[in-house]
Order: structure tokens, then sequence, then C-alpha cells
């Protein structure tokens, strides 16, 4: 007789569970200098662009960082473009020193000469940084210490070089400050219309621009020196 019973049924043994993957660890960051490689970037991004093609997470991810990671150096877009106009307002400077170093010490219209060729030069080749730098619109002045007092500097260096030609009998107007504002609005006015793109419709080339540059400045000196000489 058959017992109606059901063998038990074999117990299979456990199949071991699976641990959940862990995601992998945040890699170090290995820059050595995160805030000046957001500065350049950021930099970049003007020169291809304009100041509008900036924002702290396009310099991050051509920082190649997460977008977070900028926010501890660079909490805002302001604090961002206060930095790179600081950064610009360096570089157009170092210019202008550079050039200045060779410049005739005891000849101060040669030097004010130097002093414009730098500052338009500079100006020609990165006009949306100096777009930057000489406007309000993109950066706070009052948190951007450095672009101020660079940017007194230079005011003064230029009133100085011209007050030392005015002393030394170089100038031929009798008003040094009329001379000394001319000189600005020369070379401010010049790369303006450079950047607001007027120099087609009055016959400049971009190939001429600096050539014209260079001209216009030399017609300037002539016209104030007692001595009209284009190496005064």
């Amino acid at each position: 007789m058959r017992s109606s019973a059901k063998p038990p049924s074999a117990t299979l043994p456990a199949k071991p569970r699976r641990r959940a993957a862990r995601a992998p660890a945040p890699k170090p960051y290995h820059h050595g200098d995160l805030r000046r490689v957001l500065i350049d970037a950021a930099l970049q991004l003007v020169g291809e662009g304009g100041s509008d093609a900036v924002s702290v997470r396009e310099a991050a991810r051509r920082a190649g960082v997460s977008p977070g990671a900028p926010f501890r150096h660079f909490p805002s877009r302001d604090a961002l473009m206060n930095a790179v106009a600081e950064e610009a307002q360096r570089r157009f400077r170092a210019e202008i020193e550079a050039l200045l170093a060779e410049a005739p010490a005891n000849n101060p219209l040669g030097r004010f000469r130097c002093l414009g060729l730098a500052y338009l030069r500079w100006a020609m080749k990165n006009p949306t940084h100096f777009e930057i730098i000489s406007s309000r619109r993109f950066f706070d002045h009052d948190k951007a210490a450095g672009v101020s007092q660079d940017n007194a500097e230079l005011i003064d260096l230029t009133e100085r070089t011209l007050a030392e030609a005015f002393a030394q009998g170089q100038l031929r107007p009798a008003d040094l400050k009329q001379v000394q504002i001319a000189g600005r609005a020369l070379v401010y006015g010049f790369a303006r219309m450079n950047i607001d793109g007027h120099f087609p419709r009055w016959g400049v080339a971009g190939a001429d621009a600096e050539r014209t540059a260079e001209g216009i400045l030399d017609l300037f000196i002539e016209g104030i020196a007692k001595v009209p000489s284009k190496s005064a």
C-alpha cells in the first residue's frame, strides 16, 4: 500500500546575495590652483564670445571640475567677473610696463609714445578683455580693488609722463591738463572705435588698424611737441 504522504522536498542551498555595487569614491581634484584655472577659463570664454559667454558653470566645465566646485572660490558670476577684470587689467599693465622698459629714460614724450602704443596694441589684440576693464557694466569697481588701483596708477603714470615733458619744455600748449585729457581721449577713443566696429566705415582694414593707431599717435605728438618729431 502506497503512502499518501508526500516526501519532503529537498532543501536547496540558498544563493549568496550579491552585495550592492558601491559608487566609486570621487577622485580628488588635482589642479594646483583651481582659482587660477577658473579665471583662465573665464578669460577664454570672454575672448570667444564676450562677457555674456561667461558663467560659473561653463568655466567649471572648461576646467574639468564639477559644477559645484568653483563656488568655494567664486560664489557668484559677479565674483568671477571681478576676478576676470583684475586679471585682464594685470595683463594690460604688464604689456605697458614691458614696452616702457625699452623707452628712453630722459625723453618723456618718447615714453608717452611707448605708453600709448602699448595701450593701443593690447586693446586691439584683446578687444573683449579691454571692454571689460574699460566699462563699469561688467563688474563692480568697488569690489575689484586691483582693477581700480591699477587703473589709477596707469592714469597717474600718463599724467606724470606728460608733466615731465611739460617741465622739460617739450610741449607747445600751455595748458598741461588739456594735453593730459586729450592724450587719454585719443587712445581710449581709438580703442573704442575698434570695439564698436567703426573702422570699416573709415576705410581702415583690420590689418591696417595697428599702423593707423601708430600714425594717429605720432600725429598727436607732433601737434603738442615744440619740435615735431615722430620719435619725440
